[in-house]
């Protein structure tokens, strides 16, 4: 008798499950993202292909590194949308943000400047990976009560709660949403990052899957990993909310 050991064999990709993918840095030239938007019609194009149907583009918002706002981000999405249109590319897409917990972002929202949010009223956050933001309860809380739905982008990433797995716990009960990022599961950014990102997922902890799609290699890493049979036994039977934005 011959058994084959060779690599498993890939299945169609098809992303449509999810339909919309709500983090991704495809608006042209605003941050570490793509840089042209000819770029961002054939990045879009491309996961179209794998089964997107819409793209929420969620620029960073940091102080000092990506100074962006609503008059930055709104035009940006304008002139794709556009772009779109003039060459018959037939997907949609809304713009969006990641904000980074920090000190002027809890000013700003003290200070009720306007937000960019999507769905019901989703607000994406994401942290240092370098340290826990030391206001992030407080922000949090804010969110709650301005009546936004914080979403934490990527928390498998953070690895100074990746071998106390109760911090993910603490914070879920603050009626936080994840967001894991679609590479996590591959191993794209490590043996560890895979694990907890699989484990949150197992866990019913985890509302959205997001590209957070910057580069080629990103571009190319997706395109090869939604072939694995891997992922759509891991995701295929959870209630992800990407389709319902």
């Amino acid at each position: 008798m011959l058994f084959s050991f060779g690599k498993p064999k890939p299945v169609k990709a098809d992303l449509s499950f999810l339909s919309v993918d709500m983090h991704s840095h495809l608006l042209p030239g605003i941050d570490d993202g793509l840089q042209t938007v000819e770029d961002t019609i054939t990045y879009m194009q491309a996961l179209q292909a794998l089964g997107y149907k819409k793209f929420i583009c969620t620029p960073h918002i940091l102080n000092g590194v990506h100074n962006n706002s609503p008059e930055t981000i709104l035009p940006k999405l304008a002139i794709v949308q556009n772009a779109l249109k003039e060459r018959q590319v037939n997907v949609e897409i809304a713009a969006a943000a990641e904000y980074m917990i920090d000190d002027v972002f809890e000013q700003h929202l003290k200070d009720a400047k306007p937000l960019l949010t999507f769905g019901d009223n989703y607000i994406l956050v994401e942290m240092s990976y370098m340290a826990e933001a030391t206001n992030l309860y407080s922000v949090l809380y804010d969110l709650a009560i301005k009546g936004m739905q914080p979403i934490l982008a990527h928390p498998e990433r953070y690895a100074y709660f990746n071998k106390s797995f109760d911090r993910y716990y603490d914070i879920k009960n603050r009626n936080v949403f994840f967001q894991v990022n679609l590479l996590s599961l591959s191993g794209y950014y490590g043996k560890q990052v895979k694990q907890v990102a699989e484990r949150l997922i197992k866990e019913k902890m985890v509302e959205f899957i997001g590209t957070d799609m910057h580069h080629a290699n990103h571009l190319k890493a997706t395109q090869d990993y939604v072939t694995s049979a891997e992922f759509y036994k891991l995701t295929k039977d959870v209630k992800w909310l990407n389709n319902t934005l």
